[in-house]
């Protein structure tokens, strides 16, 4: 490796890639041979087409990386933070970014001013475009809107009760104090934190307050981006929420935009700091139609009703923003306080909250699409877990709560199963051999999916190893169906068809 000649490669690629500006290279190139414990410059004609070319910076952060535990500049565990870092000098001051989205969007429109950010979001490898890529990706045809799927690869899986433990946490002097917070932008890491310091965001306005635009770095869809409260204040679902939500669409009327539920089990898994979610992609929600239309005197111009969708949502529609505002926050209010102990819907147990909804938003032309997903997180001795959650027999496949993405379709599915459903295929193949009590030993890998096995292997063996990974996905789509009706607060049964009509008849509602 040669140190000095990976200092003119970062400075190529930034030419190319991160704005980096005829003026500053001198500049910068101090910094580089500072940063990486340098005497001096490379010597003679550097060759540096191949580092120009590059796609994402994978390449030369391992570089980097490798650099810096060779030389003692970072430990091991640490390599990938100093990299980060090093990007992070690279790029344009927070209000370079700003000014230059800023200035896009007047000229050429809010897709190109999110474009330059998503971009060099990418190039600066904070949304990590490869080991996205690395993810394991189907669809599960239903009939209807289908289904996502997606094993992904770079984030562990969290359970229910690690969640509940942020809104409880300590408020202490870490800094930043969570991983959304403004200050992450440049923020060199920690053990305990990840390195943000080639985090670039721009600012907007929601709802009279201050927040911000980053990209996610876990990219779940096409340029999945998350609006994010300056304050750290804690997720919350209320009146004033649709307004938020409007003003961004119209703002980016070339993204959708949603807010998690905000309580543990049925919320995302950052409670703790109030941001929305949303992104270029169509989701599979967004495909279903309105099941069951109803009317209303207070919003006759608005097209409104109940979904044809796994779990319970209402949607309604219309080109007059104050009428749509008034009515999502109408039916959010409403669904706070709404009781049907026949389907286990209790909206309080004391002074403790259990209704909240996932409200999300699209803009097509003049016309605002607006879907509110009811949710309610109690549990009972039958459901420890949830009553509105994944029931246990499909925990295997998924145990973490159902948040706004998984609601809309695409699931989102723990790393584990890449190696798990692989081992399983082989079984169904018959490349691996079917150890019947051995799955019964819970240190087994694959214990937690023994009944599973036994499901598919009644069907037969399979054929083909094609045919065995066909099966197994199929029946993952299938649990992941079932998953979504398990969170349903109204079934799909005649007493839940009733107890959905009777709540949007306290709405005013009547059916069309």
């Amino acid at each position: 490796m040669q140190p000095h000649l990976v200092v003119e490669k970062l400075l190529a690629y930034a030419k190319a890639h991160l704005f980096m500006k005829e003026e500053n290279e001198v500049y910068l190139r101090n910094i580089l041979l500072s940063a990486l414990r340098l005497d001096a410059p490379y010597e003679g004609e550097a060759d540096t087409e191949d580092a120009a070319a590059c796609d994402v910076p994978d390449a030369l952060m391992e570089e980097v990386a490798a650099y810096a535990c060779e030389q003692g500049l970072a430990e091991e565990s640490d390599k990938e933070r100093f990299a980060a870092n090093i990007f992070g000098l690279l790029m344009p001051m927070p209000s370079e970014v700003n000014d230059a989205f800023r200035s896009l969007y007047e000229k050429e429109g809010p897709e190109s001013a999110c474009a330059y950010l998503y971009q060099i979001s990418v190039k600066s490898g904070y949304v990590q475009k490869t080991a996205i890529a690395r993810n394991l990706k189907w669809t599960y045809d239903d009939g209807k809107s289908g289904l996502e799927i997606t094993v992904n690869l770079s984030k562990p899986e969290k359970s229910n009760k690690d969640i509940a433990k942020l809104l409880s946490a300590p408020k202490g002097s870490k800094y930043p104090a969570c991983s959304l917070c403004k200050e992450n932008e440049g923020f060199e890491g920690s053990p305990t934190h990840p390195p943000r310091r080639n985090l670039r965001t721009v600012k907007m306005t929601l709802g009279g307050e201050k927040w911000f635009l980053q990209y996610s770095p876990y990219a779940y869809y096409e340029e999945h981006c998350i609006a994010i409260n300056e304050q750290h204040v804690p997720m919350h679902v209320d009146g004033n929420t649709p307004k938020k939500l409007l003003d961004f669409v119209d703002l980016l009327p070339n993204y959708f935009i949603g807010s998690n539920a905000s309580l543990p089990i049925v919320g995302g898994s950052i409670l703790n700091h109030e941001h929305f979610q949303g992104g270029k992609h169509l989701m599979p929600m967004h495909r279903a139609k309105i099941g069951t239309f109803y009317k209303s005197e207070e919003f006759p111009h608005l097209t409104l009703g109940i979904l044809d969708w796994y779990n319970s949502a209402v949607r309604f529609e219309g080109s007059e923003r104050e009428k749509i505002e008034k009515c999502a926050a109408k039916i959010i209010k409403a669904w706070e306080n709404f009781d049907c102990p026949s389907c286990n819907i209790l909206s309080h147990t004391g002074e403790t909250l259990h209704n909240t909804c996932s409200p999300i938003v699209r803009k097509e032309g003049e016309k605002y699409s607006f879907t509110i997903i009811l949710r309610n997180n109690r549990t009972s001795e039958e459901f420890p877990d949830g009553i509105f959650h994944v029931h246990p027999e499909h925990l295997n496949i998924k145990s973490e709560g159902i948040g706004l993405i998984e609601a809309m379709g695409l699931f989102i599915l723990p790393p584990r199963l890449k190696r798990q459903l692989s081992a399983i295929a082989g079984i169904l193949a018959g490349s691996t051999p079917y150890d019947e009590e051995a799955l019964k030993d819970p240190k087994n890998d694959l214990y937690v999916h023994r009944h599973m096995i036994e499901e598919l292997l009644k069907k037969g063996r399979a054929a083909s190893a094609e045919e065995a990974e066909a099966r197994v996905r199929q029946f993952v789509g299938e649990t992941c169906a079932a998953i979504l009706d398990n969170t349903a607060v109204f079934k799909k049964d005649e007493r839940g068809r009733n107890s959905f009509a009777l709540f949007m008849h306290t709405l005013g509602f009547q059916e069309a």
